[in-house]
This record gives C-alpha cells, structure tokens and sequence, in this order.
C-alpha cells in the first residue's frame, strides 16, 4: 500500500527589485521596516549603504539593486528594509517594495537555470532556485551568498552607541 507523502510548502517573502520579484525564506527574516537614516561609512563598497540603529542594535545596511549592479532607484514611501538574520549576523536589505508572502511547495521550485553559468549576472550568481506561483515566477535568494559573496563581511556592531559617546 503506497504512503500519501503530504506536500512540504515553504513561505517567502517576495519583493521587487527592478522588474523582477524575489523571495527569501520567511525564517531569515526578522522584520519589515520603513526607511530609515542611514549612516554612510566611508570607503565601502556602494550597495553598503551604511549602519541604521534599530532599537539599540547597530546594523548594517545593503541596496539590493546596486547589489545586483542594477541602476539605483530613489527612495520613496514603498521602499522599505527587510531585516534577515544569516548565521547570527543580522543584516537590512533595502528594497524597492514588499510583493506579498508567499507558499511554495516544493513541487514548485526549479533549480536556478544553467545556461551560460560562465555569463551569470551578479542577481543570477544569488539565486538558487526558481518559485512557480501561479503564473509568474519567483527568484528565490540564498541570503548566506548574497551577504558572504565577494563581499567585505561586517562584524556585528553592539551596544547602544557605535562610538562609546552618547548625547547629552
């Protein structure tokens, strides 16, 4: 007698970077937050857009479309900052718009395409699989990658203020 294997679905959170939608896997995520001000660090690459302090805890922050080496964008209300955490370092990735949340199963996902792997974009080198949802698909992210990759890493900056001075 043959054994009904349930589906196993995931949820992701998709968002929009140019005209492409993109997904993380909800567990990397820790929050959504509106735009905030950033601190520019001098001389980091330019998709580092620079530190934001969330409650305390300085973080730092990545344009995902320069990240892709896409044309920059300007900021608006839409834009916001998804909030991940990758092997204990937490990260704001800054991106155009949230889609939605969404299910996909495993029947649904496609390894990321191999053609021309020698010719692959820099939003390409980060995908590892494609989402069937509906009619449209997903590019969904390996977060571990898309921090970590030729990257200069961030040590995680703690305590209430980066400097050791507070206001007075």
């Amino acid at each position: 007698m043959e054994e009904k294997t349930e589906k196993k679905k995931q949820k992701y959170v998709t968002f929009m970077s140019g005209k492409e939608h993109f997904g993380l896997k909800i567990e990397y995520v820790n929050e959504i937050i509106v735009m905030q001000e950033i601190t520019a660090i001098p001389e980091m690459e330019d998709y580092i857009k620079g530190l934001i302090n969330l409650r305390g805890k300085i973080i730092p922050v990545i344009d995902v479309r320069l990240r892709f080496k896409q044309e920059p964008f300007e900021y608006n209300d839409r834009t916001c900052i998804i909030v991940i955490n990758v092997s204990g370092t937490t990260v704001g990735l800054i991106v155009e718009k949230i889609a939605e949340v969404v299910e996909i199963s495993d029947e649904n996902l496609l390894p990321s395409p191999t053609i021309g792997r020698f010719d692959k974009s820099q939003q390409d080198r980060y995908v590892y699989a494609i989402g069937k949802v509906g009619n449209s698909v997903k590019l969904l992210l390996d977060p571990d990658k898309l921090l970590h990759d030729d990257m200069v890493v961030l040590e995680q900056v703690g305590g209430d203020d980066i400097y050791g001075d507070t206001e007075n």
